[in-house]
């Protein structure tokens, strides 16, 4: 394996970005060769007026968390019937457009014949359920040895917002590749699959990693800070920080969000968004979920296929930017996962980890026979 420092540069901004990319000399499979493609650079131009606006008090910020967000199945309020008619219509709509993705699946399976599946899956709200105390967002046994399974079958990746490291902790497979920090921080299967003879167990890439010393200024300031809100919690993931406020009084969600906007505010490099109960803090790389998608097909040896089916499932905002690319590249579908509508380029819809975990189940009871037919030619 070889370290590879490579320098791109935004001829929009003119900034230059050096990274360093550490590439095994091996294939990912036998049967491909294909280098990981270097990252794209540059900072992504956003006003910091138009980014801080997005939680400014008057900026409806809590409304939308707690439509995004919801702790269980909501019941709608005492209504007329007509107001209650209504929201049924608007969810029936949703529906019609977000077909589930179970009630649906012999479908799917047809427009992926004569292609490689790849999947690609968010943790928490996808693989876990959402929980209080983000650091017991445990996965159930049944969910990891259908992960396990599903691994065996397909080449999958886990994308997610946490340090890679810590969602590594909470799922304990090998043979899967890793992407936390929201993509910035991927490294390929410590594992090799009996299905795969030869896989790149030396993939590691980090475009994000001058930011690391920002980042951790940054965190000390936030930890202090919050010191002051019951409730909230503030997690380091390496190449950006959470600050968890599920356990916070809903009363004090504007003062938290101020006390954070504070002090991002001091860091033009650094970017400030909003997940489920959470606001995150990111570099202003042109690097997300979406791009993480990409660069892990590239390095695959998918670039360019036609005869690639990549499948996300994902239930957060920022799973958003994954599901647009398969949109634009019309290859493959998202599958969001929520108990309620909402806006996304997401084909298909699942409501809760329990209907993940069985979607998964069927794409491997459906590939087992025809792996188990293989490997007795063999």
């Amino acid at each position: 394996m070889t370290n590879q420092n490579v320098v791109v540069s935004d001829s929009k901004s003119g900034i230059n970005m050096s990274i360093t990319v550490a590439v095994s000399n091996s294939s990912i499979f036998a049967t491909t060769a294909q280098k990981p493609p270097p990252a794209p650079g540059g900072y992504i131009s956003i006003s910091r007026k138009k980014i801080l606006k997005d939680l400014d008090v008057n900026g409806g910020w809590i409304e939308s968390m707690r439509a995004s967000s919801p702790t269980h199945v909501k019941s709608l309020p005492p209504a007329t019937a007509a107001a209650e008619d209504g929201a049924d219509d608007h969810h029936n709509s949703w529906i019609l457009h977000h077909p589930s993705a179970l009630d649906m699946f012999d479908l799917i399976i047809q427009s992926s014949k004569g292609k490689q599946i790849v999947m690609f899956l968010d943790y928490d709200g996808t693989l876990s359920p959402i929980v209080a105390d983000p650091d017991k967002a445990f996965m159930s046994e049944a969910m990891r040895k259908t992960v396990k399974k599903l691994a065996r079958c397909f080449p999958t990746a886990i994308v997610s917002g946490r340090c890679r490291d810590k969602v590594y902790g909470f799922i304990r497979l090998g043979e899967l590749y890793y992407a936390g920090s929201h993509g910035m921080d991927i490294k390929g299967p410590t594992k090799t699959s009996k299905l795969k003879k030869a896989v790149n167990q030396g993939l590691l890439f980090q475009p994000a990693s001058e930011f690391l010393p920002m980042i951790d200024d940054v965190y000390e300031q936030l930890v202090e800070k919050m010191k002051s809100t019951p409730g909230a919690k503030v997690e380091n993931n390496k190449f950006c920080i959470s600050v968890h406020f599920r356990c916070v009084d809903e009363k004090e969600w504007n003062n938290l969000a101020h006390e954070v906007k504070s002090v991002v505010k001091e860091y033009p490099k650094l970017r400030l968004t909003q997940g489920r109960k959470v606001l995150e803090i990111r570099p202003t790389i042109k690097w997300d979920k979406g791009k993480a998608l990409e660069f892990l097909l590239e390095s695959l040896g998918y670039a360019n296929c036609s005869d690639v089916f990549p499948i996300y499932i994902g239930d957060d905002r920022t799973d958003e930017d994954a599901f647009k690319v398969l949109r634009e590249r019309e290859q493959g579908f998202g599958i969001l996962v929520s108990k309620i509508p909402k806006d996304t380029h997401a084909s298909y819809s699942l409501q809760e980890p329990s209907e993940v975990m069985h979607f998964l189940q069927r794409l491997v009871q459906w590939k087992r026979p025809s792996l188990l037919r293989r490997h007795c030619r063999v």
